[in-house]
């Protein structure tokens, strides 16, 4: 579990792509979840060091995004902590979803780094 006292504030969305908020296993603040499959966040990671993965910016939040074998995994980029979102493939598009969690993101210290 994520020990940033940030984390342990932070708002989450009640929804996400018209999904509702699941519960998680074990529950604590820093952990959210929407739908089935779930898509899954979580705030306190490290942020990434600066990456050749792809980097977009949605609403004014810089997020890295890779591909999984099973879906996308998005990490804020310029944040600390970092909040990492994980999306099954089927849910589509992750940029179309990172709108969701913007408010999330933008509550967090900035480092500076921003993707170019």
């Amino acid at each position: 579990m994520a020990q940033e006292p940030v984390c342990a504030d932070i708002s989450w969305p009640t929804e996400v792509s018209s999904l509702p908020a699941v519960e998680t296993s074990p529950d604590h603040p820093s952990v959210a979840a929407w739908g089935d499959p779930a898509i899954l966040a979580r705030c306190g990671l490290p942020a990434p060091a600066p990456t050749v993965d792809s980097c977009v910016v949605v609403d004014g939040v810089d997020w890295v995004v890779r591909e999984l074998s099973d879906g996308t995994a998005a990490v804020t980029y310029g944040r600390e902590p970092a909040i990492e979102v994980l999306v099954p493939a089927s849910h589509g598009p992750v940029p179309l979803l990172l709108p969701a969690f913007g408010p999330a993101a933008r509550s967090l210290p900035e480092t500076g780094r921003r993707c170019i």
